[in-house]
């Protein structure tokens, strides 16, 4: 990457937004100096610069939820860096996944996207620490592999049986319930869904 091709303030900073590399969620936002910007480039590993301390801080350097690089991007000004990042743990120092999660302004009726299925995976991880009486997914979990793979089968033929009968309102039916129970399971076996994003785009 060419740092000549961006454009630091008088302060010699410019602002880089972290957003996940799986979700595409914005994580935060946080200043670069061209000293943090080539130790990022340099460790795979996304590094700021402290406007307080006065000073370079690895992402997860005492905490451990480090910003694996994925990919770094700049804006048609060169005035903005883009991080596309493999986010380990919570994003935010107050143990949020996003620094982002105070609405102003909320739409409800946003349409949902493939970043559900990573919803379902964190709250299986939430449900496996912090049981609920009644849940569903806790009731999987404590049954077990073998419980969920029977779930899974059976779901994956009601999706084939749903797609044969040519209904398309079944098939969205069971085809939701497959992934769920899909998911759970990549959690039971302690794959995340980023191993298979992985394993997808090396078949690509």
């Amino acid at each position: 990457m060419d740092l000549s091709n961006i454009k630091f303030d008088d302060k010699g900073l410019v602002p880089a937004i972290a957003q996940d590399a799986a979700t595409g969620q914005v994580l935060m936002l946080a200043y670069m100096n061209r000293e943090s910007l080539q130790a990022t480039l340099d460790s795979g590993y996304a590094t700021y610069f402290s406007r307080s301390r006065r000073q370079l801080w690895r992402k997860g350097e005492t905490s451990g939820h480090t910003q694996k690089i994925r990919a770094i991007r700049y804006d048609c000004d060169g005035d903005a860096i883009l991080l596309s990042v493999e986010q380990t743990g919570p994003a935010c120092h107050t143990g949020e996944k996003t620094c982002f999660h105070n609405a102003m302004v909320a739409d409800e009726d946003a349409p949902a996207t493939a970043a559900m299925l990573q919803h379902v995976y964190d709250t299986a991880a939430e449900r496996k620490l912090h049981p609920q009486e009644g849940s569903y997914t806790n009731y999987l979990l404590d049954k077990g592999v073998e419980k969920i793979c029977k779930k899974v089968g059976e779901e994956a033929s009601e999706t084939i049986i749903a797609a044969i009968k040519g209904s398309r309102e079944e098939l969205c039916y069971e085809a939701a319930d497959l992934l769920y129970h899909l998911t759970v399971l990549l959690f039971q076996q302690g794959l995340t869904l980023q191993d298979v994003w992985t394993e997808l785009d090396r078949r690509r």
